[in-house]
């Protein structure tokens, strides 16, 4: 499952600002889940990009016939994107401890997070 199955970009006046892939999280009976990673650019942050991007790719999931969607591997000091995917319906499911080597916070948890999309 290396390869996404689509990826996107969000570009303003020639330059990219944001992009996400997405992807089956994993085949056989779990292939009704996909993973999705995201960037934006500093330049772009505060703008709302990763919530238009995430809502995206939610639309896009239900499009390919994905029931459900998986982050794997939130690190617990990424405060904004935690409050975000939390916002947007995400639950946490699971914490791995200590699996994140922060370059200034050293070793802190990873989340999985997770949520049924609803049709």
């Amino acid at each position: 499952m290396d390869a996404p199955r689509k990826t996107y970009v969000f570009e303003e006046d020639g330059t990219i600002l944001g992009t996400y892939y997405i992807k089956t999280n994993q085949s056989g009976p779990g292939d009704h889940v996909c993973n999705c990673g995201y960037m934006v650019s500093s330049r772009a942050r505060g703008r709302g990009l990763a919530t238009a991007l995430c809502e995206h790719s939610q639309r896009i999931a239900r499009e390919l016939g994905y029931e459900a969607m998986q982050f794997n591997f939130v690190a617990s000091s990424n405060e904004g994107a935690v409050r975000l995917w939390s916002k947007l319906g995400f639950a946490t499911v699971g914490r791995v401890p200590k699996a994140f080597r922060h370059p200034a916070e050293g070793y802190v948890d990873a989340l999985i997070m997770y949520k049924w999309l609803d049709a």
